[in-house]
């Protein structure tokens, strides 16, 4: 059975519900979008959930932002939507029209104690702030870009999945 979560803004406007079969809070991005709009250490952290459990209080209070991307001169946005508070501006979830099913809460929304990592996966990190140190050592990952590895694959890998 999938794990339930509960998240929530700082200032209390909003708050949600999602079931997750991939919990685990492993995955650092330090792609700008992301560090800018929810990244206090350089990087935002985002799990899984299962799109069509989420349950929202406070839907009127829940923003959407689509980043501008400029691609070879050309500017468009992104097609990723990232839900925030409008009253305090809590990164809440990244719902991504390409994987209609599954929305991507950030992990310092929720609320559950969710599970320690048994590693963390550094991605993005061309994108990273120069003042941001990256840990090192055999429990860190580091890749360039995306890695091919889906949030999905890494659970199932590890046996992380919750059914």
């Amino acid at each position: 059975m999938p794990m339930n979560l509960e998240g929530s803004c700082q200032c209390g406007a909003v708050t949600f519900r999602i079931a997750s079969h991939a919990p685990v809070p492993y995955q650092r991005c330090y792609c700008t979008i992301c560090r800018k709009t929810a990244g206090t250490g350089g990087f935002a952290i985002n799990i899984g959930g299962i799109a069509d459990t989420l349950a929202v209080t406070g839907q009127e209070n829940v923003g959407v932002f689509r980043a501008e991307l400029d691609r070879d001169g050309v500017c468009e946005l992104s097609e990723e939507r990232r839900h925030y508070c409008t009253r305090c501006g809590t990164a809440l979830w990244v719902a991504d029209p390409g994987a209609p099913e599954s929305v991507f809460p950030f992990a310092a929304a929720i609320d559950t104690a969710l599970p320690l990592p048994p590693e963390h996966v550094h991605i993005m990190l061309d994108h990273k702030a120069p003042w941001v140190v990256v840990p090192e050592g055999p429990e860190h990952r580091h890749f360039e870009q995306f890695p091919e590895e889906t949030i999905a694959d890494w659970h199932k890998a590890r046996g992380l999945w919750v059914e």
